[in-house]
């Protein structure tokens, strides 16, 4: 895959615009794959732990985490017409913040500021994931 600056300012424009991603950390015997919504500010991407409801509060994703900070968040789009398919990932190192954890404020205002839901929902921690790598892949024809 060619590193051509259009290309890198389209894995960018994805990472700033798109709405949901899927996010994937792992066990010691298995991965595990989550929808999320997140946003990218200070050079990392911010995935929030907020009040919508879950079936319980000790999150999998989070204690995944904690024993193994290799994670990928996938962006991807899907039509009929194949032309205009494509994906983006990122690989990094991820970390669960607190509220109090330096770099808190500034990645609830990026959430905040890419979903208004933030306004009402209230947001207890996140996930930093420092990228390591970004790959991107997208069909070459013309709907693409």
């Amino acid at each position: 895959m060619s590193r051509t600056p259009d290309r890198h300012a389209f894995a960018a424009d994805v990472l700033a615009h798109a709405r949901v991603a899927r996010l994937a950390t792992a066990t010691a015997d298995r991965p595990h794959l989550v929808p999320v919504v997140f946003a990218q500010s200070g050079g990392a991407v911010w995935i929030p732990v907020d009040g919508k409801p879950k079936r319980h509060t000790r999150l999998k994703r989070l204690e995944n985490i904690r024993a193994n900070p290799r994670v990928s968040l996938l962006i991807d789009h899907y039509e009929e017409d194949w032309r205009a398919l494509w994906w983006v990932r990122v690989d990094g190192r991820a970390a669960v913040v607190a509220r109090e954890d330096a770099g808190f404020d500034e990645a609830l205002a990026a959430l905040r500021g890419k979903y208004p839901q933030y306004a009402s929902v209230p947001v207890t921690g996140a996930i930093r994931i420092e990228i390591d790598n970004v790959s991107h892949w997208r069909s070459g024809g013309p709907a693409g």
